[in-house]
């Protein structure tokens, strides 16, 4: 039996500006933190010649043509494309539609699994490479390629996206005093809903795409921000991080009206009453968690959770996507 897992990830600047319809013509740029929440894949040769996928639901298919799970399916059409007797079954830390990235994560643990299998090397390079040829070339998915890269590589990144496609992966010089600062300040909280990012950013892309000046001065501006994110973390200005986390998100919901809600508007209130300095959805927003930077964590937690909301901790990841068990 092979395991493997793939870290989630949250984003600390420039989020948005992964998607294609954007960094084709402008160039990139965001920051990005895997964390220790993570999609595993477990994946064994089975007796009987089926293709067993088990994941929200049981799939028992005669060959890959006849697999629903769209990424499994293109997976093994790439590295298995006669696969039979396979058992595939996916676990995670943290539900799917909560921002995190959860479907790069499982991509990218299925691909190491099935490369484990045929007993390949793969650099992180090419495990995020493969796995946006399946989730933005193969299934056409209007979103960005920040989730695979991050799960690949992990550590706290900053990634650059080229207008010819490629993608420069810089680790953020980020001190272990100010790491471990920035892990006991950030707090995630969950909102209790749950989305289809393609849903929101669909209409970004599509507004990129027709330049629509309002989107693209929106990104470039966040990028800004991202560059701006990126000295303040180096310099270990966390005040300013925090700052520049509020700025982000007024203008992360300025990109669509199914940005945020009446709700995560009152849920954001109630943390910037309760110590919270910055913070913002993760994701394309919608649901998922609300990240928040508060100086007094516990003042922030007893404030959130006595509203209803449940908070995950969590730790920094910097191993990426790896096989666990072979």
């Amino acid at each position: 039996m092979i395991i493997t897992r793939s870290p989630l990830r949250i984003s600390l600047g420039g989020g948005g500006t992964d998607l294609p319809s954007y960094y084709q013509e402008h160039t990139g740029f965001l920051i990005s933190a895997a964390i220790d929440k993570y999609v595993y894949i477990t994946l064994h040769e089975a007796f009987t010649e089926d293709i067993i996928v088990k994941y929200s639901k049981l799939e028992r298919a005669r060959g890959i043509k006849q697999v629903e799970h769209p990424i499994v399916r293109e997976a093994l059409d790439l590295l298995f494309p006669t696969a039979t007797h396979l058992e595939i079954t996916s676990m995670a830390d943290i539900p799917a539609g909560t921002g995190m990235g959860s479907s790069g994560s499982f991509t990218t643990a299925l691909l190491r699994a099935l490369h484990a299998l045929r007993r390949h090397t793969i650099t992180p390079r090419e495990l995020a490479e493969e796995a946006c040829e399946i989730e933005l070339g193969k299934l056409k998915e209007p979103i960005g390629k920040q989730d695979q890269y991050i799960a690949a590589f992990g550590g706290v990144t900053c990634f650059t996206f080229r207008t010819d496609g490629s993608v420069d992966a810089v680790p953020l010089a980020l001190s272990r005093s100010t790491q471990y600062e920035l892990e006991d300040h950030l707090a995630l909280f969950f909102t209790g809903y749950t989305r289809n990012a393609s849903d929101i950013l669909r209409e970004q892309d599509q507004k990129s795409k027709t330049k629509d000046s309002s989107m693209i001065d929106n990104l470039h501006f966040v990028k800004e921000l991202g560059y701006e994110s990126k000295k303040a973390l180096e310099l270990g200005d966390l005040g300013r991080f925090a700052e520049l986390m509020h700025v982000h998100w007024q203008h992360k919901k300025a990109r669509s009206q199914g940005m945020s809600n009446g709700r995560i508007d009152e849920y954001y209130r109630l943390a910037r009453d309760n110590g919270a300095i910055g913070g913002k959805l993760i994701g394309a927003g919608g649901g998922g968690f609300l990240m928040f930077f508060a100086e007094n964590r516990a003042r922030l937690r007893e404030a959130m959770t006595g509203a209803g909301l449940q908070e995950v901790r969590f730790r920094f990841d910097f191993e990426g996507t790896k096989v666990i068990a072979q």
